[in-house]
């Protein structure tokens, strides 16, 4: 389920941005335990991925404390700032995952959720609509022949 390391590894592309709704990944990991031979117990570790919704999650591996964010740093300074001073391992899993506890990173997050949902659809419609007057527009130039 991920990938392990006492820091952050294995950056892809589509880490810099939120995807847009028609692209959200179906997959989502489970929390499985840490092996003890990569990570002890003793070192905090935390979670760092994306939601379904395309924001930035920092959980830790005890599930005791979360938050969502908008950016990834964020997250990252979250799992430094509650691991402190010890400092934290940190996980990126491959699948997608939701935080499944009380939010305690950006409030605002939650809020956008919905709005990006629905700014997608408005884009969506728009560009639907955009394709459907060029369209006409096209065969109305041909038929007076200027194309």
């Amino acid at each position: 389920m991920a990938r392990s390391s006492t820091a952050a590894i294995g950056r892809e592309s589509e880490r810099s941005s939120i995807l847009p709704g028609d692209e959200f990944p179906t997959v989502t990991a489970q929390f499985q335990p840490l092996d003890p031979r990569i990570v002890n117990e003793a070192i905090p570790a935390f979670f760092i991925g994306r939601n379904k919704e395309g924001f930035w999650v920092a959980r830790d591996a005890k599930g005791q404390i979360g938050g969502i964010f908008l950016l990834e740093n964020s997250a990252l300074s979250f799992a430094r700032r509650n691991s402190w001073p010890a400092g934290c391992a940190t996980i990126f899993p491959s699948e997608r995952f939701e935080l499944d506890l009380e939010n305690k990173g950006n409030p605002l997050v939650a809020h956008l959720g919905p709005l990006i949902h629905l700014a997608m659809r408005h884009r969506q419609r728009m560009a639907a609509l955009i394709r459907k007057m060029t369209k006409a527009v096209k065969r109305r130039l041909e038929d007076f022949h200027v194309l």
